[in-house]
């Protein structure tokens, strides 16, 4: 239960930080300050921030107009999810 626990505690943590970045990287942008590499914003998502990355994107308007980040972090997501639920349904990951 404890792994279980740890497990959401680093997605949520890796989703407010992907979400965040979206954010700090626009506000940097609009004052053409140091930006974020796009490396580290695809690295927040690929690390299990893909949703918060997502939701950062449409919210703060940023990074739409790049394909790259329309169509691939989505995609990092079906593929985080697709393994996440083979885990599971092989029972290498115990829920309860």
């Amino acid at each position: 239960m404890k792994v279980i626990i740890i497990i959401i505690a680093y997605l949520v943590l890796m989703n407010i930080a992907g979400f965040a970045s979206m954010g700090i990287d626009k506000w940097k942008a609009k004052r053409h300050e140091y930006r974020i590499s796009e490396l580290a914003l695809f690295l927040f998502a690929i690390f299990g921030g893909s949703i918060g990355s997502i939701i950062g994107m449409y919210i703060f308007r940023h990074k739409t107009r790049h394909w790259y980040f329309v169509y691939g972090l989505p995609a990092i997501m079906a593929i985080q999810i697709i393994l996440a639920a083979w885990l599971i349904s092989s029972d290498m990951i115990v829920i309860m």
